[in-house]
């Protein structure tokens, strides 16, 4: 078949449908057979929770497990509800501990416990480990299953154990060293062993360890695993003792479900769990209406300060035309701003400690934009309309333009200083907030230039 001819996911995803509507299992389960799981997991984004099991079911119990660790959490909990629990508890077996910690989060309490109940005592008691620690913690995306190896062995004896352990492990190309009482030493990489002479003694070949504690921000210490190179990043109690591994995969996981939930955040929305083809249109709805309503009631405030100042429109009538430039601006301007410290502040280049370098660059910045768009604002406005509607203009962008940057750098700061998250202190509320303190800028401007 040339590329050409190779079916759109849509095209897929209609025929699948098609069949499932027409009953004809025998036809679905050959043409599911023919996918490659790549193609699977693309087409589950885009059926109900029926028709995601039924497409489900026909796959052979290697291919089940491959593709069910492929999919969301999100959606092998829609996959949970449409199996036979059998099917289910086989899957669910099958998971590493710290995958599935990730699917406990989206099932109900009911339906998790009864599955932790159903693992062989080992599987429970690891599971168990992962999720005693609180969400959020990177103790609870750690892998428990790795191979330590001790520093007084050698190079042969850490391979003997490598071979022994390593079909339990998460990973084994990087090995945390550890001593008798497991405290984490040192970490070796694998190549480092095979390349070492067997009577090499471990302790000579081991470098030196980057940690994280089990409590710590799982985004912090994903962010820390990635900056660093490290293929896993030993994960330890508060008394250094070693209780799991990050690997590398999990970590990137991490940070892009961290991506995806500032990004929505920042344009004022709860972010999705599920694929949006699959998300029912009420939760779609229920993840918007809380900061529509939030941003309505803020937006009063823009009309009371209108309502306020409607004495002086009534005299310059003139001023209403640039009500919208003028706040679009200001708002646009702070978002720049909250949405590059938000940044900075997830990459750990900046900290609420910084707050006053930032506040000095950002009315720099802000300053230097409200010079150049002011100087464009009064040469246009005096033009066609009047010099002193253009004066007006001018050093309200100026003003505008540093209050808002200044405001806009400052808030996610001010969240993360409080413990909450910048990407909700963002876009939204600063737009709202330099809508009404943009206006109060204007029209005292107005007042000051025009003498009304």
């Amino acid at each position: 078949m040339t590329v050409e001819n190779i079916p759109s996911v849509e095209e897929t995803a209609s025929d699948l449908i098609r069949t499932i509507d027409d009953g004809d299992l025998a036809s679905l389960a050959s043409t599911v057979a023919a996918l490659p799981t790549g193609r699977i997991v693309e087409l589950a984004g885009r059926l109900s929770e029926r028709e995601l099991a039924l497409m489900f079911r026909p796959l052979t119990k290697d291919r089940a497990l491959e593709v069910f660790e492929a999919l969301s959490p999100a959606l092998q909990s829609d996959l949970v509800d449409g199996l036979q629990d059998s099917q289910v508890a086989a899957l669910f077996a099958e998971l590493d501990p710290d995958d599935r910690a990730w699917l406990f989060d989206e099932l109900p309490a009911s339906v998790a416990s009864r599955l932790l109940r159903g693992l062989p005592p080992r599987d429970r008691q690891l599971t168990a480990e992962v999720l005693g620690y609180p969400q959020g913690s990177v103790g609870r995306r750690m892998s428990p299953e790795y191979v330590s190896v001790r520093p007084d062995r050698t190079a042969d004896c850490a391979l003997r154990r490598v071979r022994e352990k390593g079909r339990e492990a998460e990973t084994v190309y990087t090995l945390p060293v550890v001593d008798d009482h497991r405290r984490l030493v040192g970490v070796i990489s694998l190549r480092d062993l095979f390349e070492a002479e067997p009577g090499t003694v471990v302790a000579d070949l081991m470098q030196e360890p980057h940690a994280a504690q089990a409590a710590s921000d799982a985004e912090e210490a994903a962010r820390r695993c990635t900056e660093l190179g490290l293929l896993a990043l030993p994960i330890v109690d508060s008394e250094s003792r070693l209780v799991g591994i990050l690997t590398v995969d999990d970590a990137v996981r991490i940070l892009r479900d961290a991506e995806k939930e500032d990004s929505a955040r920042q344009g004022g929305v709860e972010p999705l769990s599920r694929p949006y083809l699959s998300t029912p249109a009420l939760s779609l709805m229920r993840s918007r209406v809380v900061w529509l309503l939030v941003l309505a009631v803020g937006a009063t405030l823009t009309v009371r300060v209108l309502s306020a100042f409607e004495a002086t429109l009534e005299q310059v009538t003139v001023l209403a035309l640039f009500v919208p430039l003028l706040i679009g601006t200001g708002g646009n301007t702070g978002n720049q701003a909250a949405t590059t410290v938000t940044r900075a502040i997830a990459v750990n280049e900046v900290r609420p400690r910084d707050a006053l370098r930032v506040l000095a660059r950002e009315a720099r910045v802000g300053g230097s934009l409200g010079i150049l768009l002011g100087t464009l604002g009064f040469t246009i406005t005096a033009v066609v309309f009047d010099p002193q509607i253009g004066a007006v203009i001018g050093l309200t962008l100026l003003a505008v333009c540093t209050a808002a940057a200044t405001v806009g750098g400052l808030m996610p700061l001010a969240a993360r200083a409080i413990g909450a998250d910048p990407a909700v202190f963002s876009n939204p509320f600063i737009s709202t907030f330099v809508d009404a303190a943009g206006l109060v800028i204007y029209f005292a401007i107005a007042r000051a230039v025009l003498g009304i």
